[in-house]
């Protein structure tokens, strides 16, 4: 793209300047559309080093209320960081919806860093080429707005960029050694730019070239995109993005109707077994510090199926500074205007950590699903975006450990009536939960179409029948340490 791209001519001072005001004030006109339709903005700039990312952003954000926008610039992932998945920390930047992000340098710096150095086997590379896409793709399908910039200069004005900042000692500091090995190894930077611009152009998401020898001609070139894409993006926002179909490896599964919900367990034997399985349980959770391994265990189960009761007898055997329960409850407002993915990639333990999810990511084809509260494209396209995001976990090296807890529809009426003539745990019971019970056909439809859909090979669900509460603890912690020794 760079080697045979089409240079636009640059117009003459007075047509620059005439387009440069138009831009801006269509620009500032835009905040406001953006602000009422709720359209989330997420501009990349990258490029060359010294070909001016920073300051060309700085003038395009001079058009917009700073309540609506944020700019981050990317440096090297800290330690913290690289103790995650590579686009933990991108996920954790996409804008709110109605606001703009502009990130200086990302995924693409990131990665071909990693290539011009030679730090990055080919599979590897192909394996971050392909997150990269499903990342953008799984944005624009959300109702994201891309807008991917690579600022281009030649080698002269490169160099002539940096002698120049070096000239002066208040300005030498902005010259890095990156900027330096660039321009020496100007040909081998080409090369690799090039193919993963070509990569990572898609139709939803396409790269745009800007020539930045001029710094006024450059910002016209970003400004004109910018408000091009907006205006596009607010006449295709009810348009349904067309559904993908499933490529990743399924587990065949029962229908939660054929599943017998007789198993139990002796007291006695419940007791020898937990303590068996917790002390085990403890061991492999050094073991899994040592060798940094993540761990993420989800558990989903229709109301009082004893979930809770379930997570208590794993996290009694874990060390409390290497495990997080996160209870998931409706999204707060600032979750609720993200991507629904997002309140999840940012609670991923770090590695040799364990992260247990009491409801998850499956709400959006569930509980939004049955509700309402996403459109049936959302929740149809979810199956295809969670399989991608466990993948990613998967291919990070974290253990997916799935839980539906199954009772059947008799068994909930006790409990719930139990709850109800209990004090000490009526707090337990609520009029939602009552709610939900009146729809349990619907839902059990529901989670049949969850289980078959995303029942994959690398994060397969387990079935815990909890009939009997004792049997579906022993079963979850056997089931734990299995996994957990499979992979230790």
């Amino acid at each position: 793209m760079l080697k045979n791209r089409n240079i636009l001519e640059k117009p003459s001072q007075e047509e620059l300047k005439m387009r440069l005001d138009a831009a801006r004030e269509k620009l500032f006109a835009q905040q406001m559309l953006i602000k009422e339709h709720k359209l989330p903005v997420f501009v990349l700039a990258e490029g060359w080093g010294t070909a001016g990312k920073g300051s060309t952003i700085g003038q395009i954000i001079r058009n917009i209320d700073p309540r609506f926008f944020k700019v981050v610039s990317m440096n090297t992932p800290s330690e913290e960081e690289l103790r995650k998945p590579f686009l933990y920390r991108y996920f954790s930047k996409i804008p709110e919806a109605g606001k703009f992000m502009f990130l200086e340098s990302g995924w693409m710096d990131e990665v071909t860093k990693l290539c011009l150095h030679e730090k990055i086997e080919e599979k590897n590379y192909e394996m971050r080429i392909g997150s990269i896409r499903r990342f953008e793709r799984q944005l624009t399908d959300n109702g994201y707005l891309v807008v991917k910039f690579f600022l281009h200069i030649s080698d002269k004005e490169q160099k002539k960029r940096i002698d120049n900042l070096l000239s002066s000692i208040d300005t030498s500091w902005r010259v890095s050694d990156n900027d330096k090995w660039q321009n020496k190894n100007y040909v081998k930077c080409v090369n690799v730019f090039d193919r993963y611009l070509e990569e990572t152009n898609a139709p939803s998401a396409p790269w745009y070239i800007i020539d930045a020898k001029s710094k006024k001609w450059a910002e016209l070139q970003m400004l004109e995109t910018l408000t091009e894409g907006i205006d596009i993006a607010l006449q295709n926002r009810a348009l349904a993005v067309p559904l993908l179909q499933n490529v990743f490896p399924l587990v065949n599964m029962p229908k939660l109707s054929e599943i017998p919900l007789d198993k139990g367990i002796e007291e006695g034997e419940y007791k020898e077994e937990l303590k068996g399985f917790q002390e085990h349980l403890r061991e492999l959770h050094n073991r899994l510090y040592r060798k940094q391994v993540p761990v993420i265990i989800v558990y989903e189960g229709w109301d009082a199926a004893g979930k809770g009761g379930n997570i208590k007898r794993i996290t009694e055997a874990l060390d409390p500074r290497g495990f997080e329960v996160h209870p998931i409850a409706s999204p707060e407002p600032h979750e609720k205007a993200r991507h629904y993915l997002w309140r999840f990639w940012t609670r991923l333990p770090k590695t040799g950590h364990i992260a247990i999810y009491d409801r998850s990511w499956y709400g959006r084809v569930m509980v939004e699903r049955l509700e309402g509260f996403c459109s049936e494209n959302d929740w149809k396209r979810a199956y295809n975006e969670i399989n991608e995001f466990e993948k990613e976990l998967a291919d990070w090296g974290a253990v997916i450990i799935k839980f539906w807890v199954q009772i059947d529809k008799d068994t909930q009426l006790e409990r719930f009536e139990l709850r109800q003539n209990t004090p000490e745990k009526q707090w337990k019971i609520t009029e939602e939960d009552w709610r939900n019970r009146e729809k349990w056909d619907a839902y059990e439809l529901a989670v049949n179409e969850m289980i078959k859909k995303t029942s994959t090979t690398y994060a397969p669900w387990h079935i815990l029948e909890s009939r009997d509460k004792k049997y579906a603890r022993i079963k979850a912690l056997q089931i734990i340490v299995e996994e957990l020794e499979k992979v230790l």
